[in-house]
């Protein structure tokens, strides 16, 4: 989301009030904490340094929930209307960068809550063509099958999920090139996600599941953060 707009969502969010139907919105944006993505040597990540076709991971808003960040082959312009499964609308204003290109999502599958663990990711982005992603470009679940359309707001392509993955709001400052998490749009799954793998959560991180990412998180890629990748 671009940066006036963003502001525009937070006010109206501060002052209680919502955007009209004019704007094809009912939803507001979520702020949490302002936190720099960095790379494994603790250093921020530059947009120039991401790669086209590869899914990066990292922890937002939360230690234990992983999100996708990735750098389309093209702008996203954004100006999509979508819907969470509770019916509320909201307008997704695109991607970040200075080609305006690269998006982050939760990566939390709206259907079955499938998330990608050290041992096996079931879910990332598909560069390539497959039986489920078709002739690829889209984020595909293979526990349920379900298809997202990462240049549109992760909206559902195919499969039996009821939402769009929810975004993750970035700011990049021209500048430095850096990016910085800053907060959430769309349908959140975090409290069933936490109910869901609550015993699994407590065994792998203790009481630091729940914690609020703060200062900065580290980019991976899926490739060095999951030990296998299920392809479908």
């Amino acid at each position: 989301m671009e940066r006036r707009k963003f502001v525009k969502a937070c006010a109206a969010a501060a002052a209680g009030t919502l955007p009209t139907a004019a704007d094809a919105a009912n939803l507001t944006a979520r702020l949490y904490k302002r936190v720099k993505l960095v790379d494994a040597a603790g250093k921020p990540l530059k947009a120039a340094e991401l790669r086209k076709g590869i899914t990066y991971i990292f922890e937002y808003p939360f230690a234990a929930t992983p999100c996708f960040l990735l750098r389309l082959d093209r702008a996203a312009a954004g100006g999509i209307d979508l819907r969470t499964e509770g019916g509320q609308g909201y307008r997704w204003d695109g991607g970040v960068g200075a080609d305006r290109a690269i998006v982050a999502y939760s990566a939390i599958c709206a259907h079955k809550l499938t998330y990608p663990t050290r041992q096996v990711s079931f879910i990332g982005y598909r560069d390539q063509p497959s039986p489920v992603a078709g002739p690829g470009k889209v984020i595909t679940c293979c526990s349920d099958r379900s298809v997202y359309d990462p240049s549109a707001g992760a909206r559902v392509l195919a499969g039996p999920a009821p939402q769009p993955l929810a975004t993750i709001l970035l700011e990049h400052d021209a500048k430095s090139d850096a990016l910085e998490a800053v907060g959430t749009f769309g349908g959140e799954m975090f409290n069933d996600f936490f109910r869901k793998f609550e015993f699994r959560l407590q065994l792998e991180m203790g009481a630091r599941a729940r914690s609020a990412a703060e200062g900065t998180t580290t980019v991976k890629e899926l490739a060095s953060y999951s030990t296998q990748w299920a392809q479908c």
